[in-house]
């Protein structure tokens, strides 16, 4: 938080009470008004509310915003303050428009009721001008209420959008502390912030792919989507009653393995009895670990970016996550879709899955970490390595058997945990790739960034050519622009 700023909501209402320069409307849909509460209850609302509306009646509701497809969405979000911001003007700037700085909140939520009884979901956004008389900014948030009863959720939602209200305010010149504001006085076990859009004159120059990143390294959610546009989505829209198939990696760059992996993979998924082609979401997955990890001095926003938008490139969403482990990952999926889960990998990576290292946390081990992955309709499939590039990074795994290729089928997990990697190979559990043609060159993707930072022509070999083009174009991951490459 800012220095000097309040956390408490309490703090945080009667201090835009008391600014006599803020002036505006509060429309809230769902979970009561609870927003608006904290403002009557602070003091001095006079001053700073000049309306405030709850229309929960779909028939009332649709008269004042218009029909739509669904009552919480963003869509309806952004009708409600078009609306209501336009009133504030329409009515009041020949009045006061010249020294009052207008605004409009709105919320669309659905909060657990006896009728309800998934968590709680809504929307929120805050209009708002920066000086008076000058067009005004949006900041638009999506949450999932973790409270189990409809009182707390309430509350929570009540807290949440009087920090919202503040931080835009007061905060947007600095949008990492906007965003760290919004959980003051709540802490993360009760409020998720899995959106965030800034838009509009104040936030020039903002990247609202970083914007939602910091939603996950400040640890208000365990993950974020990109749709295959670069376009933030909330994940829901996506994944929601959908057959998931999941690629993760560095992507540093993505190379022509990755999408082969992902691309036979999929084949093979859409085949599954439970999945239907056109129900089926694939997409690419990056962890706070390989990001962190990837740059030499830390985190890297212009390494992310280019990360981004290469995916992009290739139509895949893509997943911003918090899970090292993969059981965490397939649970979050467990959250939108009931369908079958699929995550294509390597044999490195499932190896990693064997290791017990990665299981010490839990009670029971790796045992407990493979049941909670496997335990409703996942499935792995396994694109085979040559056995020379295994070697290299797990010769005890590699053996020195004749097979040019190592497969689930070949593959040497340790010794205790044969018997257990039997059992989840012949029921189904794990199955590899068939490769009956020709296999695309295996070059990691550390080994291709270090061949573009040096200029070695054969990068381009190992990347798609849309993902080499832009490479060159934006001069992403090292590559300097009229260097020549060279063999």
């Amino acid at each position: 938080m800012t220095k000097n700023h309040p956390t408490t909501p309490e703090q945080k209402a009667l201090a835009i009470n008391l600014d006599t320069g803020r002036y505006g409307t509060f429309a809230e849909i769902g979970a009561g008004q609870e927003v608006a509460r904290h403002f009557f209850q602070a003091g001095g609302a006079a001053g700073t509310v000049a309306k405030t509306i709850s229309a929960y009646d779909m028939t009332f509701s649709d008269e004042i915003y218009g029909k739509c497809d669904r009552y919480v969405s963003r869509d309806r979000l952004f009708t409600m303050l078009d609306h209501e911001y336009g009133l504030l003007e329409e009515r009041l700037a020949g009045s006061r428009g010249a020294d009052t700085f207008f605004f409009a909140f709105a919320d669309t939520v659905a909060a657990t009721s006896f009728r309800n009884k998934n968590n709680g979901n809504g929307w929120l956004g805050m209009r708002f001008q920066t000086e008076p008389q000058r067009p005004p900014s949006d900041v638009i948030i999506h949450t999932n209420m973790l409270d189990a009863g409809n009182v707390e959720q309430q509350e929570a939602l009540g807290i949440l959008g009087v920090n919202l209200v503040y931080g835009a305010l007061y905060l947007h010149e600095h949008p990492n502390a906007l965003i760290r504001s919004l959980l003051d006085h709540l802490g993360t076990g009760r409020i998720e912030v899995d959106v965030i859009k800034m838009l509009g004159p104040a936030f020039t120059g903002v990247d609202n792919r970083l914007l939602n990143l910091t939603l996950v390294r400040q640890g208000h959610t365990n993950a974020v989507m990109l749709g295959p546009n670069g376009e933030i989505v909330q994940p829901s829209q996506v994944l929601y009653k959908k057959a998931v198939l999941v690629e993760r990696g560095s992507f540093r760059p993505v190379t022509r393995v990755n999408v082969d992996i992902l691309e036979r993979a999929r084949a093979r998924f859409i085949r599954e009895p439970e999945v239907r082609e056109q129900e089926a979401v694939v997409l690419a997955e990056l962890t706070i670990h390989n990001l962190l990890s990837a740059g030499e001095s830390g985190f890297e926003e212009s390494d992310f970016l280019a990360r981004i938008e290469t995916l992009a490139a290739l139509d895949y969403p893509v997943l911003i996550s918090n899970f090292p482990e993969y059981h965490r990952l397939a649970a979050y999926f467990r959250r939108y879709t009931q369908g079958r889960i699929g995550i294509a990998l390597g044999i490195n990576n499932l190896l990693e899955i064997f290791a017990e290292k990665y299981y010490r946390d839990l009670d029971g081990g790796i045992l407990e970490g493979l049941g909670r992955l496997f335990k409703t309709t996942v499935k792995l499939y396994i694109y085979p390595m040559p056995r020379t590039v295994l070697a290299h990074y797990q010769p005890e795994a590699a053996g020195t058997d004749a097979a040019e290729v190592i497969d689930a089928e070949n593959l040497r997990v340790a010794e205790p945990l044969r018997l257990l990697y039997r059992y989840l190979l012949e029921n189904g559990f794990i199955e590899s790739l068939a490769m009956d043609d020709s296999p695309v060159p295996q070059v990691h993707s550390r080994e291709v960034l270090r061949r573009i930072r040096e200029g070695e022509i054969s990068w381009t070999d190992h990347v798609p050519r849309a993902v080499a083009d832009l490479i060159r174009d934006r001069a992403f991951f090292g590559y300097a622009r009229g260097k020549t490459d060279h063999q």
